[in-house]
Parts: structure tokens; C-alpha cells; sequence
């Protein structure tokens, strides 16, 4: 079983082509928030994009943000942030998690030697504590801090829009911690 978590409309339809070109079931999850506030241009040529290649959505070099789906664009927000106070985030978006792209991720955590993982997923059990144990086994030597984890809380999503943006994950958050992490306090 293969899963894809999409963060742009170009990036939903090149590993749907995949998803339906490729022998094995494939999951694609697409975060229905998205759907009216994230814009973007899909070309009308056929094209695909490769299940398990993650894609470095911003380069930078003082810290390394792995983000899935919707959280991708809050960790592109925090990055803004993030430069407006001199530091530099990389955001990596694996968009498949099965197969994961463990290399990118590796690759990124050892260039800028601090990781936060962030998913709109619950935080305990969730996708991030697999894929900060990928960075923390394959990067080890090379982090100068641990790899932060950032999730929802763990209680029920609330159904009020209001609640419910105080249980996810936010740019301000992901900014915080990325700050701490690097010792800008």
C-alpha cells in the first residue's frame, strides 16, 4: 500500500497520474481545508511525478522543516518568518509516505543540522515520530539539537473553526519552535 499526501494542486495531479499508473493500491489523502485556499497553476500536458521523491518546496541552510500536505504551506509561512529574524529554513515536503523519501529527509537534517517534523496529524503515534526516528538514525552525528515534533494536541478535533485552530499546528508554533531550536530566543 502506497500513500500520498499532495500539498499543491500541481503536486495532486502528477502523483494522482502516478497513483493510477502504478500496479500496487495506492491511498492519496488531500486536506479539504486546501481545497479553497490553495491556489496554483496545473498544466494542461500529461505529466507524473515519481510516488516516494520528496520535493525541497524552499532551500535554506539554518534549519530543516518536514512538512505533510496543508502543513507544508504554515512551515513556507514560519520560514517567511523565520528570515525576517536572519535564519534560514529549508522546507522539505516528502509528499508520499509510503514510500518515504528517507534520503531527502537525511540529506536536508545533515546540511542544516536542526529538524522539526510537522503533520496536521495527532502528534502521538502520528506520521511525525516516523519520520523524526528516519532523521534522528540517518543524521545523527550531524544535529546540533533534537528533532522537534509538531502536531495536533491530543484531545478530539473540535468542530468549531475557531477551537479547531487552536488544536492544529499554525505558522506562529512551527516559528517558535524553529526559533528556540536555533538559540534565538
Amino acid at each position: 500500500l502506497k500513500v500520498v499526501v499532495p500539498s499543491t494542486p500541481y503536486d495532486a495531479k502528477g502523483l494522482m497520474k502516478s497513483a493510477i499508473r502504478d500496479d500496487n493500491p495506492v491511498a492519496i489523502f488531500e486536506d479539504k481545508m486546501m481545497y479553497k485556499l490553495v491556489k496554483g497553476p496545473v498544466p494542461d500536458t500529461d505529466y507524473t511525478i515519481p510516488l516516494g521523491v520528496a520535493d525541497i518546496k524552499r532551500s535554506g541552510t539554518d534549519i530543516t522543516i518536514v512538512a505533510t500536505s496543508s502543513m507544508v504551506h504554515v512551515a513556507l509561512e514560519a520560514a517567511k518568518l523565520l528570515e525576517e529574524i536572519g535564519l534560514s529554513a529549508e522546507v522539505v515536503d516528502p509528499r508520499t509516505l509510503v514510500p518515504l523519501d528517507k534520503q531527502a529527509l537525511i540529506d536536508s537534517a545533515k546540511k542544516t543540522s536542526r529538524a522539526i517534523v510537522v503533520d496536521e496529524g495527532y502528534e502521538q503515534y502520528g506520521v511525525t515520530a516516523e519520520m523524526a526516528s528516519v532523521i534522528a538514525d540517518g543524521a545523527f552525528y550531524y544535529l546540533d539539537a533534537p528533532v522537534k515534533r509538531i502536531g495536533a494536541m491530543n484531545v478530539p478535533i473540535p468542530f468549531s473553526p475557531v477551537l479547531e485552530d487552536l488544536t492544529i499546528p499554525n505558522a506562529a508554533l512551527v516559528f517558535e519552535t524553529a526559533k528556540a531550536l536555533c538559540g534565538k530566543n
